[in-house]
């Protein structure tokens, strides 16, 4: 499996669409086995969706990220995962383990009073109307 974090300096960048380096991990087992970095800088969507699906991306962990950017990663078939902050290396075990990506871990902005526009937000990236952009 390979999981992709936009980065900026070694923490996950606040949004996806200006991102300039990805960090990929390949996870067998649940441990990471290789740890890639890769430009993308000055990409528009379209090619970072279609970047990410030729290093065969199975999720991207990100975040904001733009509907439109969203619903190309999901329809190469990529797993969002968006308004998710912090060290990369922190982030990654909580995934690996099937543990919830909130708290600490939720943007700025998604705290307690607005969780529930957090989540709703969420759970509409991660499911995605059938029509093709």
């Amino acid at each position: 499996m390979k999981v992709a974090f936009p980065v900026w300096q070694s923490r996950i960048s606040p949004v996806f669409d200006t991102a300039e380096h990805l960090v990929i991990l390949e996870v067998e087992e649940g441990h990471e086995v290789a740890r890639m970095e890769y430009p993308i800088i000055g990409l528009p969507p379209a090619q970072r969706a279609k970047r990410l699906e030729e290093l065969e991306v199975d999720s991207l962990i990100c975040g904001a990220v733009s509907r439109h950017l969203a619903n190309m990663l999901k329809a190469n078939g990529i797993e969002v995962i968006p308004w998710i902050s912090g060290a990369v290396d922190d982030v990654l075990p909580r995934y690996l383990n099937g543990l919830p990506l909130d708290g600490p871990f939720l943007m700025p902005g998604c705290n307690r009073q607005n969780r529930r526009q957090c989540r709703r937000a969420r759970r509409h990236m991660t499911k995605y109307p059938e029509e093709t952009l």
